[in-house]
């Protein structure tokens, strides 16, 4: 009886004692150098010294000492950097790109009848403008929106899911879901031609019409007169400050079929595609994404239409409700008028402000860590945080986390006294060199968060928007994640939140690599 006894109690406690799972160890690549230099400062700062003894030597010590000082001034430009972890030259490109911007006057878009647009469409501005719309069946009979971006040779697929939320589901389940999500971007880098993934978490007002569509059709003729009151109070009521939940999980793959090969056309990649999406749809449900299926032309026409132009949210909703097809193409999807600014975005009667991540939650975090960040909020009408993968390759993963920490150990072993922070930066990245080797997947990921307020009767969504940054600036605390506005780029931030599949590095001028030797 003892025995049995002491078998109980431990059975009892032990949920009551498990320690709750942690996540961490997130790391951005950085390049070994000298006096925190990185790879291409170090060279510029070998190259200059030599410069200057050279013309010590030939020309003379007072063209010496301002080559010096020219070359330090630049030094100075890496080194100094701000919270975010911006340098100096970051900074003055960005300041100078924007000026260019507005010389140009690009960063004002007209469409319409009235507009240089051709056959005056409203076409999507930005990186989205020249990017085609087709529509595909795959293995199981559904159809799916394929988007061409030609720029890049990249298509896009859209997948819808369904959320199951972490209320009432305990810690063994939210692990399990944590632990098939992560295997599910590891197999990612696996997949042929893939060049990211994005899941956005959409949280806007909820218009009650699909609540009135609901009960209407449900309600029973010959109910009690007190049941179809209460009934028709809640119709009109509950709909006030409630909000609905959407998620997306877009796949962004190559048009060639390796790097240098011809580029495919929509049709070769669509019937490629469709034997692949019903396994890649399958694995999401596993990671508590729900039932995800595939995003049809007609509803991701709808999802754009809504992002540039909120208002019409009800009226497409109220279309749905009645069976009425929106017939929306993907040429009038885009805004009638939109204006960027350094550090907000003007379309059809919205303001929206975006903001990147720039450093990840530091230490050990749970899996609620991004929880507040998502929900809904009062002071936000519409509010939309985008995580954008790039999964790598296990050969590539197994360079870049050996690369890391060699530049690790660089830092730690040529400073006579490391810090802490270089110490724990070394264990850290011995840490995932040795969970690669064991099978671990390597992935990129950023993070975008865009606040849009609407221009209403009461009062202008001018006068509303810095209470919406001052609240997704105190969300953003709670999940412990860094977030900073995207100065000068407003329009092409809140393009790549959109469920669009938008792999920002392939869009730049200077490669991802070179910046990050910086």
């Amino acid at each position: 009886m003892a025995v049995v006894d002491d078998l109980e109690a431990g059975a009892r406690s032990t949920p009551a004692t498990r320690p709750e799972r942690t996540y961490g160890n997130f790391r951005a690549p950085r390049s070994a150098g000298i006096l925190g230099l990185g790879t291409v400062g170090t060279a510029v700062l070998l190259a200059g010294m030599v410069a200057v003894i050279v013309t010590t030597m030939f020309v003379g010590i007072l063209p010496a000492a301002v080559l010096a000082m020219v070359v330090a001034a630049f030094l100075g430009t890496l080194l100094v950097r701000d919270r975010h972890g911006r340098s100096g030259l970051a900074r003055v490109v960005a300041r100078a790109g924007w000026a260019a911007t507005r010389l140009q006057r690009a960063h004002l878009y007209r469409s319409g009848p009235l507009s240089h647009l051709p056959w005056g469409t409203h076409q999507l501005p930005g990186l989205l403008a020249a990017s085609r719309l087709s529509e595909h069946t795959d293995s199981y009979g559904r159809r799916f929106a394929l988007l061409a971006v030609p720029s890049t040779g990249d298509y896009t697929v859209v997948l819808a899911a369904e959320p199951d939320g972490a209320s009432l589901v305990d810690s063994e389940q939210i692990d399990s879901w944590v632990a098939h999500w992560g295997a599910w971007l590891a197999a990612l880098g696996n997949e042929p031609g893939l060049h990211g993934a994005t899941v956005t978490v959409e949280a806007a007002p909820d218009t009650g019409i699909r609540l009135r569509r609901e009960v209407e059709t449900n309600l029973d003729p010959d109910a009690p007169e007190l049941a179809r009151a209460m009934l028709t109070e809640v119709m009109a009521t509950y709909p006030a400050g409630s909000a609905s939940v959407r998620a997306w999980v877009t796949l962004t793959f190559s048009a060639a079929t390796r790097p240098g090969g011809p580029r495919r056309s929509a049709e070769q990649v669509g019937r490629d595609l469709a034997a692949r999406l019903p396994g890649l749809s399958a694995g999401l449900h596993a990671t508590g994404a729900g039932a995800a299926r595939p995003v049809s032309a007609a509803e991701l026409c709808e999802v754009m239409r809504t992002a540039y132009d909120p208002h019409a949210a009800r009226l497409i909703e109220q279309a749905r409700s009645a069976g009425v097809e929106t017939d929306l193409r993907w040429s009038d999807v885009g805004p009638v008028a939109a204006q960027a600014g350094y550090d907000r975005y003007r379309h059809d009667g919205a303001l929206s402000t975006t903001w990147s991540m720039t450093s990840p939650p530091r230490g050990e975090v749970f899996a609620t860590v991004l929880a507040q960040l998502l929900a809904p909020h009062h002071d936000v009408d519409r509010k939309r945080v985008t995580l954008l993968y790039r999964p790598l390759d296990a050969a590539k993963a197994a360079r870049v986390v050996e690369a890391d920490k060699r530049a690790a150990d660089f830092r730690l072993t040529s400073a006579a006294r490391p810090s802490a922070r270089a110490q724990s930066d070394q264990r850290a990245a011995e840490q995932a060199a040795r969970e690669e080797a064991r099978g671990a997947g390597l992935v990129n990921f950023a993070l975008l968060v865009t606040a849009t307020v609407l221009d209403t009767d009461a009062s202008p969504a001018s006068e509303r928007l810095p209470q919406a940054r001052a609240a997704v600036e105190t969300l953003a605390a709670t999940a412990r994640v860094a977030l900073r506005p995207v100065y000068g780029n407003q329009d092409t931030a809140f393009a790549a939140a959109l469920p669009a599949g938008l792999v920002l590095p392939r869009h730049l001028r200077v490669p991802t690599e070179i910046r990050e030797f910086l």
